[in-house]
């Protein structure tokens, strides 16, 4: 296999064109599960940090917000409230089985959004559209990484803010700790709960292989944002990264 043409799928090297297939195969595995071994893996907390995301935005009426990787519609049900109605959500995810369950979650509360299946490194939108664009817990799952974070900032106004919401480092001494639980007690918790051990196995795996805070920072840098801030989470166990297209 040509190591150019690699990339990561949690631990194991595979040929980049079938990562998007195998991470697909994860996703459509945990859909309906999806936000329970949320609230389990994280004992409630990833609704305070997709809540503090959603202020931390400065997302106001009548902005455009796109919500990209939005799985089961938890941030677009939080931006459709600040925008209002003279806003715009547009929630997209690149896995059928996430989308519907969002999607379908949204009509249930009440709330209409756009739902539209595509690819992050490929955004079917034009440029300066969007006045802020989030990826939450998505990022770590794409080939290309950079392709995809020079995608959001096309797309932004100027003006515009990406807020990237991310599994990240640890603190240190955490670290032995934070590796038990990832790696003993995540795939039991998808075995009970999800009854899929290995999709869970591949979180823990896909987190520890996701560049950390300061890489990611000069990641967005380099994708042509003109600042970058972060902000940790959970001892460092989650970061928010948010940048500013000027």
């Amino acid at each position: 296999m040509n190591e150019k043409n690699t990339t990561h799928f949690g631990f194991q090297t595979v040929a980049e064109a079938e990562k998007a297939k195998k991470v697909g195969e994860v996703f459509h595995s945990v859909a309906r599960k999806y936000d329970l071994m949320n609230d389990v893996m994280s004992f409630g907390m990833h609704r305070g940090w997709k809540r503090f995301a959603v202020e931390v935005s400065g997302v106001s009426k009548g902005d455009r917000v796109l919500d990209i990787a939005g799985g089961s519609g938890d941030l677009s049900r939080l931006f459709i409230k600040k925008v209002g109605d003279s806003g715009e959500v547009i929630l997209t995810d690149i896995n059928a089985s996430m989308l519907a369950v969002g999607r379908d979650r949204l009509i249930d509360d009440g709330v209409t959004v756009p739902a539209l299946q595509c690819d992050a490194e490929k955004l079917p939108f034009p440029d300066q559209h969007f006045d802020c664009v989030i990826v939450a817990f998505g990022l770590r799952n794409m080939t290309h990484k950079e392709t995809a974070l020079a995608e959001m900032q096309r797309v932004l106004k100027v003006g515009g803010r990406l807020l990237v919401l991310e599994f990240s480092q640890i603190w240190k001494p955490l670290a032995p700790v934070y590796d038990a639980y990832s790696f003993k007690l995540l795939p039991l918790m998808g075995k009970i709960f999800a009854k899929d051990a290995d999709s869970y196995q591949y979180l823990a795996e896909s987190i520890r292989m996701h560049p950390d805070q300061e890489t990611l920072k000069q990641m967005m840098l380099g994708a042509g944002f003109a600042k970058v801030d972060y902000y940790n989470l959970a001892a460092g166990a989650v970061a928010l990264h948010k940048g500013w297209k000027l």
